[in-house]
């Protein structure tokens, strides 16, 4: 009998160790489904962002987590419990908005306290956490302002304060960067994760930008059409891709499609309808029985350019230079190869002389840097 009691309890505590689960979780809105079954487990005190292209079911998602919206079918959990029929102002969570939602005819002061006195919060307590959250964000000397006479990074800060100081176990960020000029939004980026560091509070973004979602995350999942393509690492999405979706809307990629004519434990040689061949090695045999036909990813970055024939290298082939942009810290390239194939590389800036449009130049890449991902 305590064998069993100690594993009981094992495995309740493995369970806890995620804040947030959606399990198989479906959303139909008139007979079009937002949501369509998707699986996630959000652990503890992790800065998780759901990403994707707009009306791809994240911020539906979102607000299923939040309790704006029942799942149609499906279970969403909080830290082990059911949240079936619980509103959202009975849920652990709080959530940050894109628009900020202030009350513009409150101080930042009051709009901090506002929850906490809808929960009947003793006064001196009251104090004392308003008090907290404006200092963790601060905004101590802006307290007795209102909304209108913030910038807005200085809402940004309220409006996270204000979910900060219920003290949720989970903070949703709903594109909360989405309004702010590039340069502060690079300024709050910051901000944000240094906060989320200090406060150990579970974090669960939704954003359509890749670049932040990859400078932010501990992990990402990416949404396509209602469903869920992707979770892992930034570096897991960025560099291994699990389907062509992903690898495109993750940076800048090239995809290549193509037909396997040989294969063997680590190698795969592909041809592509434009008679383009291309050796590219696998971390693991290619056990994809079903479809010889592949689509081939190449991150610009990976790929280098010669102006001379740099001789038996694999996967080198000649072109010409069609387009060149230069962005300061690199320089971006439009190749069209022999093939009629077009390709995008990007390389850092050297100060070298760049070469004129038209100009003879190949391109070569190592078979490693190359990925094979099955065609949908």
């Amino acid at each position: 009998m305590a064998q069993t009691i100690t594993d009981d309890r094992s495995a309740v505590e493995t369970e806890i160790k995620n804040d947030v689960e959606l399990r198989k979780v479906f959303k139909v809105y008139n007979g079009e489904t937002a949501v369509r079954g998707i699986d996630l487990s959000i652990r503890q005190g992790e800065f998780f962002s759901i990403l994707g292209p707009s009306g791809c079911g994240k911020t539906t998602t979102l607000r299923l987590i939040a309790g704006f919206e029942e799942p149609t079918a499906g279970e969403v959990l909080i830290r082990g419990q059911a949240m079936a029929g619980v509103p959202p102002y009975r849920r652990p969570v709080n959530t940050v908005f894109q628009s900020y939602a202030l009350f513009n005819h409150m101080t930042v002061w009051d709009n901090i306290a506002f929850g906490l006195r809808i929960k009947n919060c003793a006064k001196t307590e009251l104090q004392q956490r308003v008090g907290e959250a404006l200092n963790l964000v601060k905004m101590e000397s802006f307290a007795r302002r209102f909304p209108a006479q913030l910038s807005g990074g200085q809402q940004q800060r309220v409006a996270l304060a204000r979910a900060l100081v219920n003290r949720p176990t989970v903070v949703l960020l709903d594109e909360p960067l989405g309004a702010l000029d590039l340069k502060l939004r690079k300024e709050m980026q910051v901000e944000l994760s240094n906060l989320h560091r200090e406060l150990g509070v579970t974090f669960i973004m939704v954003t359509h930008d890749q670049e932040e979602a990859l400078s932010l995350s501990d992990r990402i999942a990416v949404m396509n059409d209602g469903r869920v393509e992707q979770v892992g690492t930034p570096k897991q999405i960025y560099e291994f891709p699990q389907s062509p979706f992903v690898a495109d809307f993750i940076g800048d990629t090239n995809l290549l499609r193509g037909q396997i004519e040989w294969a063997d434990s680590t190698m795969l040689k592909v041809t592509t309808p434009n008679g383009l061949k291309v050796v590219v090695k696998t971390p693991e045999p290619w056990n994809n029985t079903q479809t010889k036909q592949v689509v081939l990813s190449v991150r610009p970055e990976k790929i280098h350019l010669s102006l001379d024939n740099p001789g038996s290298l694999t996967n080198c082939f000649e072109g010409q230079l069609k387009h060149t942009m230069y962005l300061g810290t690199h320089v971006h390239y439009m190749v069209e190869l022999s093939s009629g194939d077009c390709l995008t590389v990007l390389q850092s800036n050297r100060l070298e002389h760049l070469p004129e449009n038209d100009t003879p130049i190949y391109v070569h890449w190592a078979a490693a840097d190359c990925l094979a991902l099955a065609a949908s």
